[in-house]
């Protein structure tokens, strides 16, 4: 079998009876060796103390007054982030757990940390799949994407990567003269070179041909269905779609917050604004295989999921939309 996404740190934990992700005391000691956990050369004593004292023993349980005893005020705030998210992970004892417990309670970890959880799930959740195209797209789930046009078709890459590019060209003025566009010297994922992608799955350095490439929707719509199996026993079928049009939206999810302001709008029989409906760059519809795991009300009709990229032709996905979103029995 293949390895990939090795940076999820998946490695780190082992697969309870239900096979899930166990929390494991490396899995813990990993998250204090964070940047965002180091103590910085210039912290205090009580903040180095109490980050030596983790790493000894990553379960202990740590007093109020040991984090208002921080000088740094920053520190202090960082601290109680980390140590909540750590003792939701202990308390849910798996990584699933622990995901969906925040996300039904409204009660989610900072980006940075929920996307490490989304990105160990989703690692879980596809283990053994074999096409690149359905990875790479999965990618979204846990990577915010900057999108563009080359070669006429919508092109999806990573953002950090395209961000670092230019800010090497904002420095190297000549650089930017034989690149003017960062996106156009990545590879873009095709037939041809999609086998390339395992040896560089946590360089996140292929684009996607979101818009002319039917196997990168096709691999979306695999991801989606993979993520809801793994996380929550449904069973769905999802088929990427062409366009809007003659689509009844009584039932959607919007997978990000401009394509959940669209869906609203559609709901409502209202026309959206020309600017946000050119904005929507992929439209899914999800069936239940199970009607018995849909709310009755559904009667049998598909729910649509919707996705768009923000003004500054950013993807952000949230698949924790869909853990809330979708019309299921059970939550009724």
């Amino acid at each position: 079998m293949r390895e990939f996404w090795v940076s999820s740190g998946h490695h780190l934990s082992r697969l309870d009876d239900s096979g899930a992700l166990a929390v494991t005391d490396a899995m813990l000691l990993a998250w204090l060796a964070r940047p965002e956990a180091l103590p910085p050369p210039e912290a205090c004593a009580a903040e180095r103390a109490l980050h030596a004292r983790l790493s000894a023993a990553p379960r202990s349980a740590v007093a109020p007054d040991e984090i208002a005893a921080m000088a740094d005020a920053d520190a202090r705030e960082n601290w109680r982030h980390l140590i909540v998210f750590r003792d939701r992970l202990i308390a849910a004892g798996t990584v699933e757990g622990a995901y969906l417990a925040m996300v039904r309670e409204r009660a989610a970890p900072p980006p940075l940390f929920l996307n490490q959880l989304t990105h160990m799930i989703l690692r879980n959740a596809l283990d053994g799949c074999d096409d690149p195209f359905t990875l790479r797209a999965a990618e979204l789930f846990f990577r915010p994407q900057k999108a563009s046009t080359l070669n006429g078709a919508l092109t999806l890459a990573d953002l950090e990567l395209i961000e670092a590019r230019e800010a090497e060209h904002a420095h190297a003025p000549l650089a930017a003269m034989l690149e003017p566009d960062p996106m156009a010297a990545l590879d873009v994922m095709d037939q041809s070179n999609a086998w390339t992608w395992w040896s560089r799955s946590d360089a996140h350095s292929m684009a996607l041909n979101f818009g002319g490439e039917p196997r990168s929707r096709a691999g979306l719509a695999a991801a989606i269905a993979a993520w809801l199996r793994h996380l929550m026993g449904l069973r769905v079928l999802v088929e990427p779609l062409a366009d809007v049009a003659d689509h009844d939206f009584r039932w959607y999810v919007g997978l990000d917050a401009d394509a959940s302001a669209l869906g609203a709008a559609l709901w409502r029989g209202e026309t959206p604004p020309d600017d946000l409906t050119r904005r929507l760059i992929g439209l899914f519809r999800l069936h239940f295989l199970d009607p018995a795991q849909a709310a009755p009300a559904l009667e049998g009709r598909p729910v649509y999921l919707l996705m768009a990229m923000t003004r500054d032709n950013v993807v952000r996905l949230k698949p924790q939309n869909l853990i809330v979103g979708l019309p299921l029995a059970d939550a009724v």
